[in-house]
């Protein structure tokens, strides 16, 4: 039932497996974002990066059961597979919203989230590939990173939503794009609580 010799390796690497996989969500969702040539196919890439990454969590899911010894708290894999599940299930979510409300154009802002989600993604990767490691410190210089580009997408979505409710004449455009851009803050508040997860980690095995 349980694998008694362990190689710590094991877990940080199914971690970093997922995140290598997150960034590529991240950089098809700005591709769209950016060039929105072909959103239907970028939809499609996504949903399947998205389902690559729902079979990884559930490996680190099955592995965890398994492994009598773990290199972190039980609750801690679990904890931080499911939060960068998260991410990538709303990196998916946002571009199935640019296809089922039939958008037409991409806004700044959106391209800016775009950037920032992608950018929060990268940072979440260099921490989790320093998990494991005999220095914590750019783990800590990650989450930091993390933290100041979820404040700044906050403050790029906020100011959209402003401008749509000053300028936006059409209701159900303005409740549209309020909800993508809502969805697509939400992509860097799920990096945020994957690196709230990294730095307890670093804490607890200092």
């Amino acid at each position: 039932m349980f694998g008694f010799a362990p190689k710590e390796e094991k877990f940080f690497r199914l971690f970093k497996d997922m995140t290598e996989n997150i960034i590529e969500g991240a950089k098809l969702l700005k591709d769209m974002l950016d060039n929105f040539e072909s959103p239907a196919e970028s939809q499609r890439r996504i949903k399947e990066v998205e389902h690559k990454g729902d079979a990884m969590t559930h490996d680190i899911i099955k592995t965890l059961h398994k492994t009598f010894v773990t290199p972190l708290d039980p609750e801690d894999i679990y904890a931080l597979a499911s939060k960068l599940d998260d991410i990538i299930d709303l990196i998916d979510a946002s571009s199935q919203r640019i296809i089922m409300y039939n958008v037409e154009a991409i806004p700044p802002e959106a391209k800016s989230l775009g950037f920032i989600i992608l950018q929060s993604c990268i940072a979440v990767d260099k921490a989790v590939a320093m998990l494991g490691k005999k220095t914590n410190e750019q783990i800590f210089e990650a989450c930091v990173e993390i933290n100041s580009l979820e404040n700044e997408a906050d403050r790029v979505s906020r100011e959209a939503i402003s401008r749509l409710f000053d300028e936006e004449k059409d209701p159900i455009q303005l409740i549209k794009w309020k909800e993508i851009f809502e969805t697509l803050e939400k992509a860097t508040d799920r990096c945020e609580d994957a690196s709230n997860i990294l730095e307890s980690v670093v804490v607890k095995n200092a």
